[in-house]
Order: structure tokens, then sequence, then C-alpha cells
């Protein structure tokens, strides 16, 4: 510990140790070995030492540099670059003193999109963020940052018996009591504010219900690989147009009886072991693990309820659809089914996403909703 204390105060030359101070020598020692010429000789004495301490600290501080002040350590990348040269070509400089390349923009991405956006002129800058079945709040948070860090207000939803909610799944009886949190919301805000809605999956069909209940509160609903139904449509409807062009959702499913097996499912579990194929096949394995953990079950009666869906209500509002390839849940042409039957405004892709956009193609997912939210508000004829 004294050693390391000396380094830290004192800094310990590169090149090599400095010589041993020369001992200092008593004038008692002197008189001893001189004999009687005692005074003239303890003085020479005393002479000689102070002269071999100061070529001592003189050969020091000619290591440590000019000045008296003692340079830092160079770096062995340094001090042997001829030999390292010679062996070879010399190695890459670190990313502190390298020039800065293409490869290492000075802005993340997500600044790089939107560094001449404010969003406090677009129409407005408040999403809300509504899950699918299943899911909860916690499945956004890369799209949360990622939009916080761009100058967005968001709001995640978690629906009823979702996430951290506590209700019973199985206790939910329609869709107005699963949507409740999202259409409170709604409810609270001021006159004059408007959102943007995300929904996801079964999320689709919770901000269909709250465009109509809430038509004016809502600039533009984002559908991401979402139900969008018609009027008189349940989502059972379009899962079930699922099942007959792919058998992995009917295999992952699992009816849940709370009242008894004589009575209707109140809700649907997804089987863990199939929930990578499902949902999450080109996901990290973090989120998959995330997901296996923090997934509740679906509650069945609002899945099969179907929707009254008003032209001056949920149709005055701004649609649009953002598609995922490799949707293994909802595939591309189920929905593209639905785009068809009851056209958006715009539809745009996500090229290698999953079910879950928000883990798969995080960065991509951004660049879509905030082209949405930069779209102008569309002028009254």
């Amino acid at each position: 510990m004294g050693s390391l204390i000396s380094c830290l105060s004192d800094p310990c030359p590169s090149a090599s140790p400095p010589p041993p101070p020369a001992k200092r020598r008593s004038s008692t020692s002197s008189r001893g070995r001189s004999g009687g010429g005692g005074g003239r000789d303890a003085a020479k004495a005393v002479a000689v030492d102070e002269e071999a301490l100061a070529a001592a600290a003189a050969l020091v501080l000619g290591q440590r540099g000019a000045g008296g002040v003692g340079a830092f350590e160079r770096s062995a990348s340094v001090r042997y670059a001829a030999k390292r040269q010679s062996q070879g070509p010399p190695l890459p400089r670190s990313c502190s003193t390298r020039p800065r390349s293409l490869a290492d923009p000075e802005l993340q991405p997500q600044q790089l999109l939107t560094k001449d956006l404010n969003t406090k002129d677009l129409e407005t800058n408040i999403i809300v963020l509504v899950h699918g079945g299943g899911f909860g709040a916690w499945c956004w948070y890369k799209t949360i940052s990622l939009l916080e860090d761009s100058g967005f207000k968001v709001n995640a939803i978690d629906l009823t018996g979702s996430g951290i909610h506590s209700y019973d799944t199985n206790k939910i009886s329609s869709l107005s009591e699963y949507a409740e949190p999202l259409t409170s919301y709604l409810k609270g805000l001021g006159d004059a504010e408007k959102v943007i809605l995300v929904g996801h999956d079964f999320g689709g069909a919770c901000i269909s219900y709250a465009m109509e209940m809430f038509p004016s509160k809502i600039a533009k609903a984002v559908f991401l690989c979402a139900a969008m139904l018609t009027n008189g449509h349940s989502a059972l409807d379009m899962f079930q147009q699922q099942m007959d062009t792919n058998g992995t959702l009917q295999k992952a499913q699992e009816f849940v009886y709370s009242n008894g097996k004589d009575r209707p499912p109140t809700a649907i579990k997804i089987d863990k072991a199939l929930l990578r194929d499902l949902l999450f096949n080109q996901s990290p394995s973090k989120d998959v693990s995330l997901a296996s953990v923090s997934m509740r079950p679906i509650p069945f009666a609002p899945v099969l309820e179907r929707l009254v869906l008003a032209a001056e209500n949920y149709g005055s509002v701004r649609r649009f659809y953002v598609e995922t390839t490799e949707d293994n849940a909802i595939p591309l042409a189920l929905q593209q089914s639905m785009c068809g039957a009851n056209p958006p405004e715009k539809v745009l892709r996500l090229k290698g996403a999953d079910h879950a956009p928000f883990f798969s193609k995080p960065q991509a997912l951004h660049k879509v909703l905030v082209e949405v939210a930069a779209m102008p508000p569309v002028q009254a004829s």
C-alpha cells in the first residue's frame, strides 16, 4: 500500500528507476575517520552529500521531462511503434483518437431522423400505445424510449387485466370493460387536446372502439399488424380467417374455462413452447424471455364482440396500417385482406418484422410512427 500511494502522489518514470539517493554521512562518523580535523571535514561531508542529492534530483527531473513537471507514461503502442511497424501493419487507433467515420455517426439513428423535427409544431405530439392480446404496456419499452428521445409525449396503456393491471382476466365480460383504461384516458383529455392512437394485434379492435367513442380527440389511428375491422364484425372473425390459412395459432392457443367446461371459454392462453414460432420468430432472445414471463391470458368475451362503427365517428378519423412481412400470427395476406375490405389512408410496411415489430424492428417502427405523426392535418374543403 505504501508503494501504491507513493506512485499515485509522485508518478513513476517509465524508462528506468532513479538511482538511490546517496547516504548522508553523520558528522560523528566523519569525525571518527578524520581524527582531529572535525569542523572542516564535517562541513565538507555535508557539501558532498548535498551535491549527490542535487545530482540525483537532476537525473530524475531530466527523465520526467523539461520544466520539472512529470510527464505521463506513454502507451506501449507509441513507445514501441517502430518495432511494431517492422513486424506488420500498425494496430488501429482507439475510437477516442481516430477520425470519426460514417460507421460511427455523431448522432444516434433516431436523432438523425428527427434532428429537423420540432414536435411542438405537429398537429399533436402525444402518442398513445395500445398493446395486443396477452401483452401489456411493457412490450413498448423500446418504442417509448425512441419516441421520447425524439420529443414526443408517450403514454402506454395497460388494458384491463393486462400487464400490471390487477383485474382477473377471466371476469372481463365486454370490449368496453377491457378497453376502459384507454377510454378513461381519452375522456380525461382537454377539449383541445388530440392524440395519435397506435393499436397492435387485438389492440386494433380497442382503438376502433375508442375512435367510435371519442373521434374528436384522435388525430390519427395507426393499426400495427392489428385487427382493423369493419362495422358488424368481431376479432374472432379475423382470427378464424387466420386459422384457415395457418395452423400455428390453432396449435398455440389454449382455452381457459374458469366457469366450467360446460360454459363458454373465459380466456385464451398461448402455449409458451410455441411463443417464438407464433409471435417472435424474428425477435431477440432477451425479448422473447421478457414476453414469456410477462404475457397474460387474453379475455375471450371481447374477442367475440361485434363492433358498431359509424362513418361519422370511426370513419372520420384518419387511419394508417403498418404491415409486418414475417408475421405468423396475422399473416401478411390477412393484413392485406383487411386493408382491401376497409382501406386506410396509407399502408406502410416493415420488412423483416414479425408479429412484435417493437422487438424485432424497433428503429424501423419508430421511423414509421414519426412519418405518420409528421403528416400535416387534412385541410377542410
